[in-house]
């Protein structure tokens, strides 16, 4: 897995006439060990989220329902957005890559990451990022 942010595809198993199921799993679609796992929702449409990086943590975003735009900012300065509408992919988020959200109020976030919380990985200062990048 690139150490850059990547869309991955989950696979999609099932039909129209019986819905569909999605599988991640630890080192295959899901690129690292699963420590955690949290979700968003109800989240106000004028609202941003995440606004930080990590130090070391890697993430997978999955937008289970409605719409998440996902806004990135690597360590070597390239900035991406990135529309998560389909539960059945998902975006990777390497560590040092700054992030922000934005979301339809129907959003229903998911987040697998590789590690436990710990504030001390947590870059909430964009100048404080942008220095890391020089």
């Amino acid at each position: 897995m690139s150490k850059l942010p990547a869309l991955i595809q989950f696979p999609k198993i099932g039909s129209p006439m019986e819905g569909y199921l999605s599988i991640g799993q630890s080192n295959l679609q899901i690129p690292f060990d699963i420590k955690r796992v949290f979700w968003t929702y109800f989240t106000p449409d004028s609202v941003t989220r995440g606004r930080h990086t990590h130090y070391e943590t890697e993430m997978v975003l999955i937008a289970l329902s409605g719409i998440v735009i996902v806004k990135t900012e690597d360590i070597f300065g390239n900035k991406e957005e990135f529309v998560l509408k389909n539960p059945s992919e998902g975006l990777y988020i390497p560590p040092l890559t700054w992030h922000e959200m934005e979301y339809s109020h129907t959003a229903v976030q998911l987040v697998i990451t590789n590690s436990e919380y710990d504030e001390k990985d947590y870059i909430r200062s964009y100048d404080e990022f942008k220095k890391l990048q020089k």
